[in-house]
């Protein structure tokens, strides 16, 4: 074979050849620079899009919120309408212009450009936004105000048994509802906020703080739906004792527990038995057993034998129990449950029912009832017999008008809403016997139960310890100072100011007399406090000071708590400070207030901390 010599293969045009390759990059270019218009007109594309959509969702969510404010006055009232617009037909179109925004806040351009780091955070708080509109204005409202807007006709006839009959029908719808509004305050909590988008971030805050009122009022509702047709006798009749607690005394669950009544309801309908002054119950002695814990704690008050020691625990349900004992051993009757209110209770539910007289003619109302009981009746008898006389015809007088209104359905929902007043502020706490709708109400503020619960707690707690009446001119303020997370724990001062506004003359002796017989001298109007404080579980107290001075501080446990407490004694017409120094287990998260019920709200103030970590 002959060789050959191969040689490359070289083009016969090299010029054709450079050509085909500038073309080729040349179409690659032009290829990235459509690439690059296409990406950049798409961008437009989709910011011209949110920007139309945003702006129709804000118009839509305005809609929403104006139909809303049309659908409270259906239902509340609004002074010089003459004809109120229809609560159904407000609701629908909320619904509607809430859903509406939702969609509008929905799709590729608004996900893709929600996800982009930093600059999304606002869309992805609108979007949060709409999307929590449309479950309060589509899941989470509808039910109230199918309860509240129309009563049937049966309900204007026949009020409180066709309420619960109502009431009972909707509670499945109650739980949902309940269940979307815990479910919406989470979303909402989670939304990240915005302060270089004012106007954003304004919206995330107001929808925050709705929804944590609303998320409580629904499971409020919800645990009603569920407990009040059988605590109010829609399956058989039941019993009650109702105690009046007097809180010109301080005891743990508010007042001085005094006059009592024993209440019978059957298919929803009220009827108070017997009226009875502290007297009658002063000498029993159930044989009732509170655990081993309530032991260490009280027993040296004998609250289990002693009506006036009977509620020094917080915890109602212990006074509840003690209540039930108490009226069993007296008069053989077991009841179903215990109630507690006091004057400050009795007069939000006379503003609902208008005054109760008297039988010498004078209105007891809501604007004198508190002085009346707790003030004036002191001043005006001196014998006891007459004032116990005189506080049961007042409790008599206001129980008839509460009857008398349960009859009146027009006047029911605004009782129902000062029920459910004095009830968040701790006036009115309520007990049942039956574990199942205790459970239930245990989980409210109505059963007035210390909570179990790990996590930051701040509580202040007084008993009155001198024996007078003189808690009428007392005035308290919690500040809850948290400092930073070591690894130890958070360090917190809780600093407790307590001031006592009695005169130093001019008040009954029975009002200021010291029934503890103090060792030291002391004047008309000065008052003495066991001053408790309750605390996270597992608080440990480093130091505390009386007015800037070390004071010895008792220590003990309560449901989970660990207590701190003080005695004080506090001179007419001056204040005390008392700090506890403490170092609580590491969070992020606010305290849990309790609030006992005094007369003067108590002033709390949490302040804000930064954040623990690792």
């Amino acid at each position: 074979m002959t060789e050959q010599k191969v040689r490359p293969a070289v083009p016969r045009h090299p010029g054709l050849a450079l050509g085909a390759f500038r073309l080729r990059g040349s179409c690659r270019r032009r290829s990235v620079r459509y690439t690059l218009l296409a990406v950049a007109a798409l961008s437009l594309a989709g910011a011209a899009w949110i920007t139309v959509t945003g702006l129709l969702a804000r118009s839509e969510l305005l809609n929403a919120q104006r139909d809303l404010a049309t659908l409270r006055q259906s239902i509340m009232g609004s002074p010089g309408s003459a004809t109120p617009a229809s609560p159904d037909k407000a609701m629908r179109s909320a619904a509607a212009h809430a859903a509406r925004a939702h969609k509008l806040t929905t799709g590729p351009a608004w996900y893709a450009a929600s996800h982009v780091p930093f600059l999304g955070r606002p869309l992805s708080t609108v979007r949060g936004i709409a999307q929590a509109a449309d479950q309060v204005a589509g899941d989470i409202l509808p039910p109230m105000v199918h309860l509240a807007a129309k009563p049937p006709d049966a309900a204007r006839r026949d009020g409180l048994p066709a309420l619960l009959s109502t009431l009972r029908g909707r509670a499945p719808a109650l739980d949902r509802a309940a269940q979307a509004a815990s479910d919406t305050r989470r979303l909402a909590d989670g939304l990240p906020p915005t302060p270089w988008v004012p106007g954003v971030d304004r919206a995330r805050t107001q929808l925050i703080s709705q929804l944590h009122g609303m998320a409580p009022a629904m499971a409020d509702v919800a645990v009603a739906g569920r407990v009040l047709p059988p605590m109010l006798g829609a399956d058989g009749p039941r019993r009650y004792i109702v105690v009046f607690q007097n809180t010109a005394e301080s005891r743990g669950t508010g007042g001085l527990p005094g006059a009592f009544t024993v209440l019978t309801a059957h298919q929803g309908r009220l009827r108070f038995e017997t009226f009875g002054t502290d007297g009658m119950l002063v000498d029993e002695r159930p044989d009732i057993d509170l655990g081993a814990e309530y032991r260490r704690r009280y027993g040296a008050m004998n609250p289990t034998g002693t009506w006036a020691n009977s509620n020094v625990s917080p915890h109602f349900p212990y006074a509840a129990r003690i209540w039930a004992a108490m009226w069993r051993e007296h008069s053989g009757q077991r009841v179903d449950g215990a109630i507690a209110l006091d004057p400050s209770a009795m007069g939000r539910l006379l503003q609902a029912t208008g005054p109760a007289r008297l039988p010498d003619g004078t209105a007891v109302t809501a604007d004198n009832v508190v002085d009346l009981t707790e003030r004036t009746a002191y001043a005006s008898f001196s014998d006891s017999r007459v004032r116990q006389a005189y506080l049961l015809d007042v409790a008599r007088a206001a129980a008839a008008t509460l009857i008398g209104t349960l009859d009146t359905p027009e006047r029911m929902p605004e009782l129902l809403r000062a029920t459910y007043d004095v009830a968040g502020e701790g006036r009115l706490q309520v007990w049942s016997a039956q574990p199942r709708e205790q459970r239930l109400l245990q989980s409210r503020p109505v059963a007035g139960a210390l909570p179990a619960k790990p996590g930051p707690f701040a509580g202040l707690v007084l008993i009155n310890a001198a024996g007078g009446k003189l808690d009428y001119y007392l005035d308290r303020e919690l500040h809850w100072i948290p400092g930073r997370c070591t690894r130890r724990g958070r360090p917190v001062i809780a600093r407790i100011t307590l001031a006592n506004r009695a005169p130093t003359s001019g008040l009954p002796p029975y009002v200021t007399q010291r029934g503890d017989k103090p060792p030291y001298p002391t004047r008309p109007g000065d008052n003495r406090l066991l001053v408790s404080y309750y605390a996270s579980s597992h608080a440990r107290l480093t130091r505390a000071t009386l007015d800037g001075r070390p004071v010895n501080v008792g220590s003990g446990t309560e449901r989970g708590h660990a207590v701190f407490t003080v005695d004080v004694e506090l001179p007419a017409q001056q204040s005390r400070t008392l700090k506890l120094h403490l170092l609580e287990p590491i969070s992020d998260q606010t305290p849990v207030l309790l609030r006992q019920p005094l007369i003067t709200p108590l002033r709390a103030r949490v302040d804000s901390y930064p954040a623990c970590r690792g």
